[in-house]
């Protein structure tokens, strides 16, 4: 059974930083691929970074240069360091995995969620 954890989240003031941890059980076994997620109030959920099993990242235009994603495949799990946080990075933050078979994505789980709130 797959499972995903969210936290790390709080109150923080704008330019500060937080760390979100993603623990996982059940999906570093297969192939995958992880990511951060986001939802602020009224809009849609986008990507704000993902990672490959082989490492390779991407990055949502918003949060280049102050977000950082990185996995450690022996505690598997999955993080986001972020720094110079503005107000507009507050949202709901949810980590995705995506299980691969092959080429295929066979599955898509997600997290329960974890707030963040900059305030100016």
């Amino acid at each position: 059974q797959v499972q995903l954890v969210e936290s790390g989240g709080g109150l923080v003031q704008a330019g500060g930083s937080l760390r979100l941890s993603c623990a996982t059980s059940g999906v570093f076994k297969y192939g995958n691929a992880m990511a951060w997620y986001r939802q602020a109030p009224g809009k849609s959920r986008e990507m704000v970074a993902t990672i490959n099993n082989r490492g390779v990242k991407r990055y949502a235009d918003s949060v280049k240069g102050r977000f950082t994603i990185s996995r450690d495949n022996a505690n598997e799990s999955v993080y986001l360091q972020m720094n110079s946080l503005k107000p507009e990075d507050t949202a709901v933050y949810y980590c995705k995995a995506e299980l691969f078979s092959g080429l295929v994505v066979e599955s898509t789980h997600w997290g329960q969620g974890t707030q963040v709130t900059v305030s100016a």
